[in-house]
C-alpha cells in the first residue's frame, strides 16, 4: 500500500481564513504524516492558485510532508508538487494519471465501492470517500454516505482510503475500525482555536 500520511488537510481559501497560518502551526506537529491539499474556491485565478500553492509545497518540503493540489494540475506540475487530487467532475483519473506521471500521488474522489474500483483501475493512488457527514465546507456535496458507506469502499480498494466531509476527532477511532487509512479536514483544523493541538490530537487518535 502507498506510504502517505494519513492527515490530509485541505486548505481553507474562504474569506477570513489564512490557510498559510493553519499549515505553519500544523506542520511541525504532523510532519510526514500530513498531506496539504491545496484547495482555492471555483472563482480564484490560476495565479491565485500558484501563488498559494507554492508556497505550500515550499512549506511540506521543510518537514516532509506531502502536498498535493486539488483540481487544477497544471498548477501542481508548475509548483512541483507531489501529486493531485481529482474530484467528480475534474479530469478522468486517466486522464489525470496521463497529465501528472507516473510516478506523482494521484488522488481521486469516489462514494461507492464501483466508482473506488474504477478510479483505482484507472490509476488513482488513493481515495478520498464522502462525504462522512453533511458539511458546509464545499457546496453541492451529495448526501452523506457515514461509516458504513465509508466501510463499504474501503473493502473494495487496495488503496488508502481518507474518510472526508465533518470529520472531527472524535470519529476517528469508528472509522480507522471501518478500513479508513486516514481522514482529510477542512474545519476540524481551520476553525480550531489552536490548530496545532487539533492536529495532535488527529494525529494520536490516526497512529494509536
Amino acid at each position: 500500500m502507498l506510504s502517505l500520511g494519513r492527515l490530509h488537510l485541505i486548505t481553507d481559501t474562504r474569506r477570513g481564513q489564512d490557510p498559510l497560518a493553519v499549515l505553519r502551526a500544523a506542520l511541525p506537529v504532523a510532519r510526514t504524516e500530513l498531506v496539504v491539499q491545496v484547495r482555492v474556491t471555483d472563482d480564484a485565478t490560476d495565479r491565485q492558485a500558484y501563488d498559494l500553492a507554492r508556497r505550500v509545497s515550499a512549506l511540506c518540503a521543510r518537514y516532509g510532508a506531502t502536498c498535493l493540489v486539488n483540481d487544477r494540475l497544471h498548477v501542481a506540475l508548475a509548483v512541483g508538487a507531489d501529486g493531485g487530487h481529482v474530484g467528480a467532475h475534474d479530469l478522468p483519473v486517466g486522464a489525470a494519471r496521463a497529465v501528472l506521471g507516473s510516478a506523482a500521488v494521484l488522488g481521486a474522489t469516489a462514494r461507492d465501492p464501483d466508482s473506488a474500483a474504477e478510479s483505482v483501475a484507472a490509476g488513482a493512488s488513493y481515495l478520498g470517500v464522502g462525504p462522512y457527514r453533511p458539511t458546509t465546507t464545499k457546496e453541492g456535496l451529495p448526501t452523506a454516505i457515514g461509516v458504513d458507506g465509508v466501510r463499504a469502499v474501503a473493502r473494495a480498494v487496495d488503496v488508502p482510503v481518507v474518510a472526508i466531509g465533518g470529520v472531527t476527532v472524535a470519529d476517528v477511532p469508528a472509522l480507522r475500525a471501518a478500513g479508513a487509512y486516514g481522514v482529510a479536514v477542512v474545519s476540524a483544523l481551520s476553525g480550531a482555536a489552536d490548530p496545532a493541538r487539533a492536529t495532535a490530537q488527529l494525529v494520536g487518535a490516526l497512529t494509536c
